[in-house]
């Protein structure tokens, strides 16, 4: 699809400008400068789902880890702000994982000190967070702070949809 918009949030570019994410304590994210295009999110989606006929795959992706499996926005709600929308990762085995419910959520995650991959793997460590990161979330979200166990807890309220997902589209 030619002109489409690959642009991130703002305030999602401006959280992976401060390289938080590189070997993020093991935890190996690699973040994209835009959206991955259309046509090679729908091409992965039918192959990751083993259903070459699925429709359009409700995801932004935005990111990936060294294994290949995906970061994305979840676009749950056709019409809602992508801000708005829950923040996914789609495993190279066919792992699924809510990462946060929203851009907020995620930037403080970050903001905490926590990669967005320790959320799938466990947070194993005692964090610390980053003030680059606590500026830009306090700038794009209405909150002083927002703990990473309030974030994770409403992060795993939107799971089970996720699964039901992909349950109605693999093969």
């Amino acid at each position: 699809m030619q002109g489409e918009d690959r642009t991130l949030p703002a305030a999602l570019a401006a959280a992976h400008i401060e390289d938080f994410s590189d070997d993020h304590d093991g935890h190996d994210f690699q973040p994209y400068d835009e959206f991955m295009w259309s046509v090679e999110t729908l091409e992965w989606w039918r192959s990751w789902t083993g259903n070459p006929t699925a429709g359009a795959a409700p995801f932004r992706v935005f990111g990936q880890d060294g294994s290949g499996g995906l970061a994305a926005f979840w676009i749950r709600v056709a019409d809602a702000q992508i801000e708005t929308q829950p923040i996914v990762f789609l495993g190279s085995e066919g792992e699924l994982h809510v990462i946060a419910r929203d851009l907020g959520d995620y930037l403080w995650l970050l903001a905490n000190g926590v990669g967005p991959l320790e959320t799938v793997d466990g947070i194993d460590r005692t964090t610390t967070p980053i003030p680059a990161l606590t500026a830009i979330a306090r700038r794009y979200t209405s909150e002083t702070h927002r703990p990473t166990a309030t974030v994770i807890d409403a992060a795993q309220a939107e799971l089970q949809a996720l699964t039901t997902l992909v349950d109605t589209t693999v093969r």
